[in-house]
């Protein structure tokens, strides 16, 4: 934005402070000359004697004010410039500090010393943007690259498969078809995962009720048919959790979490509990699911855009795009919960969602 020059703020304090200290003497002469001067003769006659008077003393005294006046200004423009440079010396430090940082180096830290106050409360405050701006704009790029990459396998492949149909046109196209599907569908799926982990990160959604009871019986029916084919057993348990936020990006939370504790269960026969409760001021998910061991190394990985454990069962139908722990993440902070992930001592996976209860939760209905 163009600005038309002006005043520093160094120098307006500077006028400041020497515009006070003038005003300052000032009045001092002024209450000098009506508490003073106005008890003397204002006679001439006493000029030779001994008698002081009014005119006598003006003459004498309005020189010495004027050179006091002009003293005081001269040590309030010294002495202001000096004070206002020291008081703003922070403010310098954090101007700095911004310049920097709109060079696009956000590692810099302001880590101003001295006790408290509203320069260093300011510099703390821009110390803490900076370290989440570049925890942001750090995820962000890992983000990037990573959908890159995984984006560009799928086009890689579509590409390979046409100029393979391009060089030998006695290939068998309905298998050419059927794998360009099976690969345009796994790039649909992830483009439209990105979608909504991109939609949740921004908290762009419409709140209302929701209850994560009604919310995951739907899940679970949706999913059951899968869940039959693998062999394991769905079961749905607990009472009404009311909370406030988004139906559809609650459902796909609950089916997320769903979905892959079906896919990275035991081969056959295993078993998947989903439970909702209230607990007081909290409306609280829990799906645990058997399955195969998880490490302590791997769990922290869990909910990383693009991170599938090398230890989890996967299937070429359901194989996913390694968004589906970090949607779920993503979801849950959208809408102010908590997510804990604990891994089960005889193998699979705890998970634990903890979302803001509504006033509404407080009367549970029951248990199904």
């Amino acid at each position: 934005m163009n600005r038309r020059p002006g005043l520093s703020a160094r120098l307006k304090l500077t006028i400041s402070y020497a515009g006070f200290l003038l005003i300052a003497g000032a009045l001092l002469l002024a209450v000098v000359w009506v508490f003073l001067l106005r008890h003397v003769p204002d006679s001439r006659q006493g000029l030779l004697g001994v008698t002081p008077n009014r005119y006598l003393l003006v003459r004498m005294f309005a020189p010495a004010a004027a050179t006091t006046l002009a003293a005081l200004l001269a040590f309030g423009l010294l002495g202001g410039w000096i004070l206002a440079g020291r008081m703003l010396a922070p403010l310098t430090r954090i101007a700095d500090a911004a310049r920097i940082a709109a060079n696009g180096s956000l590692s810099h830290r302001i880590r101003m010393q001295g006790p408290q106050d509203e320069f260093r409360e300011l510099a703390d405050v821009f110390d803490i943007m900076l370290e989440q701006l570049e925890s942001h704009v750090t995820e962000q790029q890992r983000f990037a690259a990573n959908a890159s990459h995984e984006l560009r396998t799928p086009l890689a492949i579509s590409k390979t498969l046409l100029d393979l149909a391009r060089n030998d046109p006695t290939r068998d196209r309905g298998e050419l078809i059927e794998r360009l599907h099976t690969v345009n569908t796994r790039a649909i799926d992830l483009t439209e995962a990105l979608l909504l982990l991109s939609r949740a990160d921004r908290k762009s959604f419409t709140r209302e009720p929701v209850d994560l009871s009604l919310i995951a019986e739907e899940a679970t029916e949706t999913l059951l048919p899968l869940a039959e084919k693998r062999q394991i057993t769905l079961d749905v348990t607990g009472e009404k959790a009311q909370t406030h936020g988004s139906a559809a990006l609650v459902l796909r939370m609950v089916t997320n979490l769903v979905q892959n504790a079906i896919v990275h269960n035991l081969p056959s026969g295993g078993t998947i509990t989903v439970h909702t409760e209230s607990q007081h001021d909290a409306s609280v998910l829990r799906v645990e699911n058997t399955g195969h061991r998880v490490t302590a190394e791997l769990l922290p990985t869990l909910t990383e855009p693009f991170q599938r454990g090398t230890e989890r069962t996967r299937t070429d139908e359901h194989a996913g795009v390694g968004l589906g722990l970090a949607i779920v993440h993503s979801i849950v902070r959208a809408h102010a919960g908590t997510i804990d992930l604990v891994p089960r001592p005889t193998g699979g996976l705890l998970v634990t969602i903890r979302l803001p209860g509504t006033p509404q939760a407080s009367s549970p209905s029951g248990a199904r």
